[in-house]
C-alpha cells in the first residue's frame, strides 16, 4: 500500500488542479517540502550527547548544532533529506582523530531542529548562519545538504570558507523537481502551477537554481564525490559538477550508492582536507 500512496496523492492533487491550480500547487509544494523521517532516534541521541550542543536561531528557526572541539580547522557537516547529524558518525570519528573541530547541524524539520518545512533554499540560509557562528573554513554536504551548501556560498559567499566537499549532490533543481513530479504522477496543469508557485515565492523559475552552474567561479576548492550506482541522485549530476566546478577534484565511486558511507569515500576526503 505504501508504494501506491504517492500516486494516490498525485491523482487527488491532479483533480484539485483542474478546478484550483494555485491551491494544487500549494499542496504539492507543501508535500514536497515536508519530511516524514529524520527525527533523532534514541541510540542516535546517545552518541550525539558526546558533543557540545547548542541551539541557534536562523530566520526564526531553532537549529540544533553539535560540536566536537579540536585544534585544527572547523569543519561543518550538512546532512541530506530525511536524515540528521548522526549520519556523519563514522566520518566525525575520523575527523576527531585528525584533531579537527567538527560541527554538525540538524536541518530544519529534521533531527532536533525546529520548523515544519524544508527545502534547499531555507537550508542554505541555515548553513550560512551556522558556518558564520562557528567560523567554519570547510563545509561538507551530503545530497541536498551539498546543493544547499552551494546555494549558500553563491548567494551569501563567506571569505572564510576555503574548501567544499559535495557528496552525491543534486546538480540542479529542475532535476529534483522532475523526479518528484514523475513519482507523484502530476499532470501538466499541476506541473505548470508548481513552476508559477516557485516563481512567485522564490523570485525565479526552477531552472534558475542550477547548483552546478553556480560553482563555475567559486573560490573555495572543491571535492565532488558521486557514485555510479546512486539510485537517488543520478551519476550525471556529479558529472555536471565535474564540468562546471573548475576549481574542484572529482572522485567517481561504484557500489556505495547514494549514502557514500565507506572508508574508501572518507579517505579521499581526509586527503583533500590535508592538501
Amino acid at each position: 500500500m505504501k508504494k501506491y500512496l504517492p500516486k494516490i496523492f498525485g491523482k487527488t492533487i491532479n483533480t484539485i488542479g483542474f478546478f484550483a491550480p494555485k491551491y494544487a500547487a500549494h499542496l504539492s509544494i507543501t508535500l514536497f517540502s515536508s519530511p516524514k523521517k529524520g527525527k533523532t532516534k534514541e541510540h542516535q541521541a546517545a552518541y550525539l550527547k558526546t558533543a557540545e550542543q547548542e541551539t541557534i536561531i536562523s530566520n526564526e528557526i531553532p537549529i540544533k548544532t553539535y560540536r566536537w572541539e579540536g585544534k585544527k580547522d572547523t569543519i561543518l557537516l550538512a546532512h541530506g533529506w530525511e536524515s540528521n547529524s548522526y549520519r556523519w558518525k563514522d566520518l566525525i570519528e575520523l575527523l576527531i582523530v585528525e584533531d579537527y573541530t567538527v560541527v554538525a547541524l540538524d536541518a530544519p524539520a529534521h533531527g532536533e531542529s525546529g520548523g515544519k518545512l524544508f527545502n534547499a533554499l531555507i537550508y542554505s540560509e541555515c548553513i550560512n548562519t551556522i558556518a558564520k557562528k562557528f567560523e567554519a573554513s570547510v563545509i561538507i554536504g551530503h545530497s541536498v545538504g551539498g546543493m544547499a551548501t552551494v546555494f549558500g556560498q553563491y548567494h551569501f559567499p563567506l571569505e572564510r570558507i576555503k574548501k567544499l566537499v559535495l557528496l552525491g549532490a543534486p546538480s540542479d533543481f529542475t532535476g529534483v523537481f522532475s523526479r518528484y513530479i514523475k513519482m507523484m504522477g502530476y499532470n501538466q496543469r499541476v506541473s505548470e502551477a508548481m513552476n508559477a508557485y516557485v516563481l512567485k515565492h522564490f523570485k525565479h523559475l526552477p531552472e534558475y537554481y542550477s547548483a552546478s552552474d553556480f560553482t563555475k567561479n567559486f573560490k573555495p576548492k572543491g571535492l565532488v564525490v558521486h557514485d555510479k550506482k546512486d539510485r537517488i541522485i543520478p551519476y550525471k549530476d556529479g558529472l555536471k559538477y565535474k564540468m562546471s566546478y573548475t576549481n574542484s577534484e572529482f572522485v567517481s565511486t561504484k557500489g556505495f550508492g547514494h549514502g557514500l558511507k565507506s572508508e574508501r569515500v572518507y579517505q579521499p576526503i581526509l586527503d583533500f582536507l590535508k592538501d
